[in-house]
């Protein structure tokens, strides 16, 4: 029986006002993520799927190095366990 897991995060990353839609764009062109919100102030809000916890560190990193961000942190992450053999058999 394989188990495997899905990670879903969100993160709040924190732009230059002026810098928003280029951020975003560059944000959206990186693999697993999605936009669910943002404000005039610069705070976008991203929300990520993926296999495993490297990853979402490993993107917080990329985020944060944007040129324009101020900062980027995780506020939710979840682990979902499920069996990938009864997946197949379905």
């Amino acid at each position: 029986m394989a188990l495997e897991e899905v990670h879903i995060s969100s993160l709040v990353v924190h732009v230059k006002p002026e810098s928003l839609s280029d951020v975003k764009a560059q944000i959206l062109e990186m693999p697993n993520t999605e936009i669910h919100g943002e404000s005039e102030e610069g705070k976008i809000i991203v929300v990520l799927e993926t296999e495993n916890q490297g990853y979402v560190t490993d993107t917080i990193d990329k985020i944060n190095n944007l040129n324009n961000v101020l900062t980027t942190f995780l506020v939710y992450h979840q682990i979902e366990h499920f069996d990938s053999q009864s997946e197949e058999d379905s």
